[in-house]
């Protein structure tokens, strides 16, 4: 547990919730249901061993963050608690609760113990992949799917090594329980519907005769159905931009062509090398109070950006 001060909200409020969530007890001393509400939150922070932290501020004394909170959810009464994650405030709750619905809030939003595994697996397998150690990262990767099976960067990032070490069929073991939604029509989940398309491009290249394919181009540039295949087992080679090469030469002279196959496959491959946004950081304090963060800007990749225009160009 923490007490909460003008002096540290931004070192351990705001910067605190990027790492875990904080949930703030907004309390005073003359306040008796805060009296009540106190020990059963310093008790389930205990209880949810290191899940969240428990930080008290004391409205009387730090006016200026107890006003600004109730102002922006609408709150004129105390003890109000806030949580806190990702450095912003995200849900709350007023008056004191009992333990058990207390429970079912923070149930809400505080990482269970197996995501709280599966978390610390995807950053080892996180370090081993920048250190150039795939097959090592596969197995935190696995381990991290089995204990958290809702993680979705972990189970894009595990079907993705093994698609980079050429396990074709347990990378579609892997991928089916998410098959659904890359197949979505309506709202397709872009990254999944990314290995899907790698998944259909190693599929495609297995039975290609590539000798073939590149003299009926030779023959004929306007064949588009072998450009394509061409385009696939390069997907499946993993040069992805020759792939994106040879789908241009498509998309320039028919954007059309069986159902825009080409600028789908070019868009999966573009989700595929683009990496996920980074988490938001929180604002700077600039003497002044700023309790909401601020998106962090991913820098650019000039590869990406260079196919991202090209797209473009072509399109329009």
């Amino acid at each position: 547990m923490i007490d909460i001060t003008l002096a540290n909200f931004e070192a351990e409020l705001i910067q605190g919730s990027m790492t875990q969530p904080v949930l703030l007890d907004i309390w005073a001393p003359w306040c008796g249901p805060c009296k009540q509400l106190g020990p059963v939150l310093e008790k389930l922070e205990t209880a949810y061993a290191g899940r969240f932290t428990l930080a008290k501020l004391n409205s009387d004394e730090v006016p200026e963050i107890a006003t600004q909170l109730s102002q922006m959810f609408g709150v004129r009464s105390i003890p109000f608690c806030v949580l806190f994650s990702q450095g912003q405030p995200v849900d709350g709750f007023v008056g004191a609760l009992p333990e058990a619905q207390v429970r079912e809030f923070l149930d809400r939003h505080v990482p269970t113990g197996e995501m709280l595994e599966a978390a610390d697996e995807l950053a080892e397998a996180e370090a081993l992949v920048a250190e150039g150690d795939l097959e090592a990262a596969l197995t935190h990767l696995a381990q991290a799917v089995e204990a958290d099976p809702s993680n979705e960067a972990a189970r894009f990032d595990y079907v993705r090594a093994l698609l980079e070490l050429g396990l074709l069929q347990d990378a579609m073991a892997a991928f089916a329980p998410v098959a659904a939604q890359a197949a979505d029509t309506i709202t397709p989940h872009a990254r999944f519907a990314a290995l899907a398309a790698w998944i259909a491009a190693v599929e495609a290249a297995a039975s290609a005769d590539r000798g073939a394919v590149e003299e009926a181009i030779q023959a004929n540039k306007r064949d588009f159905a072998a450009r394509f295949l061409l385009a696939q087992t390069r997907v499946a080679a993993q040069d992805f931009t020759g792939a994106m090469d040879e789908l241009l030469e498509i998309i320039m002279r028919d954007k059309a062509w069986n159902g825009e196959a080409a600028r789908k496959l070019y868009v999966a491959i573009l989700e595929l090398l683009t990496k996920p946004a980074p988490k938001a950081q929180a604002a700077e304090a600039k003497g002044t109070l700023e309790l909401s963060g601020r998106s962090a800007v991913p820098a650019g990749d000039p590869v990406i950006d260079q196919y991202r225009r090209k797209l473009s160009m072509a399109l329009f």
